[in-house]
């Protein structure tokens, strides 16, 4: 089936998009005594939930636009307003960067809503109808914990309602929870609904990968379980059993070589959780490994080189950490493209001296003609730079070192360190620890889920690295931006910060929802 690939033509017809917060209707309902009679429409149904994936203002470029409050990424010069905002923590809401993924979430949530509700409804459901619940189950957590995350509070949760609570639903504006603990409590609750009908990844047919499994339901409540423990400290001893789950029941485990996850032979390797799945020959899939290639590619590709890495990032790095090569390019390093080899350097607007490397592989196929980079891995439109490589939200790395996490936080230092040393290992370092600090859990996860969708700037917050949000931005000015050889000056690219947790640990509502809410939206504090 290859959900993201024909879903466009579903969409029109069956559910469009809820384009406000407050429209939480689908704006073309089917009809409810026509729809849902056989599997095709339930399958049509789901499907239209997949296309998030696919989304430029999501899993393409925005979300990750919020790393650059962190320590990892930064942004061009040309760039400025709203990027300056999330770097200066000043943002008030009104930033697109922000409101986009709120309305997207929202949207798609109110979509899977309406799939179970429907579901639910039906006195019987055929065993593909069965699957399909469970998907929408999955694809209901999931929006609603990016909601939640990134917009609720110990004291004020996200707004949702579960369709099925009412009878009829009326469409109405959505309870705003009282905690975020609530929210969590919610999304863990679909996902178990999720996981109880949802079959193993390796049940699936090769049409249907992409669909939400078992082994990623439980890697959500993984990661749910570790923001939740910020606020309730048991929650930590519910992950290590949930990651042994994850590895003897649902099969995912680590690849032996750590640049092999980065590769488009593995898209659907035991490292595999959920990802967005790319073709390069399709509209759908993540624009995510163009936005990060070297503006205009060397003048071969419509490389967009909107995000950089730190050099803060690069010196975390052990010289002789594997996971550096695969992660990070720098000034001189070797790269293939279009299948030529060349040495990296930069005439982006961006003088930091480095570029992400993780999802360059597909870059490397193909051939140079007419000064233009021919490829079958890539697509023919620079202005939709999507590949065949799947871009990872979530592989079994993390989940690997979320139970390191959680034995650290229980007092396991030692149980702790094997895990650590299964990714240090394969990263050429060896079994580095005996007793696992905090402090070796930060550098590790750094090391190994760099410039992925795994949120580093959620990372510095949760374990509260209030001077490391402060940082300036850091990087390297070549004195000869087009030699790979030229001399360097380390600078800050951007000045330190003042991060304020009481008001910055999570990003506002769009004042205009808040507004035409008539308060039953309350605003998250701001500056």
């Amino acid at each position: 089936m290859k959900p993201y690939i024909i879903i466009l033509s579903m969409l029109m017809g069956v559910l469009t998009s809820c384009n406000e917060f407050l429209d939480v209707t689908p704006e073309q309902k089917p009809s409810e005594g026509t729809f849902f009679a056989t599997d095709k429409d339930a399958t049509d149904a789901i499907d239209a939930c997949y296309w998030l994936f696919s989304l430029e203002d999501l899993f393409g470029r925005n979300l990750f636009w919020e790393q650059v409050g962190g320590d990892d990424i930064t942004y061009g010069t040309t760039r400025s307003g709203n990027y300056d905002n999330l770097y200066n923590f000043s943002y008030t809401g009104s930033e697109g960067q922000l409101t986009t993924p709120w309305r997207l979430f929202n949207s798609y949530l109110s979509r899977a809503n309406w799939v179970i509700y429907h579901l639910l409804k039906k006195s019987e459901l055929t065993p593909v109808e069965k699957n399909r619940l469970g998907e929408a189950y999955f694809m209901r957590a999931f929006c609603h914990f990016y909601l939640a995350y990134r917009h609720g509070r110990a004291d004020q949760g996200v707004p949702f309602d579960r369709y099925e609570d009412y009878s009829p639903y009326e469409y109405q504006i959505p309870e705003q929870r009282a905690t975020v603990m609530d929210n969590y409590a919610l999304i863990i609750e679909d996902l178990k609904e999720a996981e109880a009908r949802l079959p193993f990844f390796e049940e699936y047919g090769e049409d249907d990968y992409g669909r939400a499994h078992k082994a990623a339901a439980w890697g959500y409540m993984v990661k749910v379980y570790a923001y939740w423990a910020q606020h309730d400290a048991s929650k930590w001893a519910l992950i290590p059993p949930l990651v042994d789950k994850i590895e003897t029941e649902g099969h995912r485990g680590l690849l032996t070589n750590c640049a092999d996850v980065f590769t488009i032979a593995n898209n659907w390797s035991k490292e595999y959780i959920w990802s967005v799945n790319s073709s390069g020959h399709n509209f759908a899939g993540s624009i995510f490994p163009g936005v990060l290639l070297e503006n205009k590619a060397w003048g071969l590709y419509n490389g967009w080189g909107s995000l950089k890495p730190t050099l803060g990032l690069y010196e975390e790095y052990d010289a002789n950490d594997l996971r550096r090569g695969v992660t990070l390019l720098a000034f001189g390093d070797e790269l293939v493209l279009f299948g030529e080899t060349r040495r990296y350097a930069s005439g982006s607007d961006i003088a930091v001296g480095f570029q992400v490397a993780k999802y360059m592989e597909p870059y490397a196929y193909g051939t140079v003609e007419d000064g233009v980079g021919v490829s079958d891995k890539i697509s023919t439109n620079g202005d939709r730079p999507t590949t065949d490589l799947n871009v990872p939200i979530m592989r079994h790395a993390e989940m690997v070192l979320f139970k390191a996490e959680a034995l650290i936080m229980n007092g396991q230092g030692g149980p702790a360190a094997t895990e650590l040393n299964r990714l240090t290992s394969r990263a050429g370092l060896g079994n580095k620890y005996t007793d696992a600090t905090l402090d070796d859990l930060k550098h590790e996860r750094r090391c190994e889920l760099a410039c992925e969708f795994t949120d580093r700037f959620m990372d510095l917050k949760r374990w509260k690295e209030w001077t490391k949000l402060n940082l300036p931005h850091r990087g390297r000015r070549h004195d000869d931006r087009d030699n790979p050889n030229s001399p360097y000056t380390d600078y800050n690219i951007r000045p330190a910060r003042n991060f304020n947790p009481a008001t910055d640990i999570v990003f506002p509502y769009n004042p205009d929802d808040v507004v035409k809410a008539n308060g039953k939206l309350k605003q998250n504090p701001m500056d």
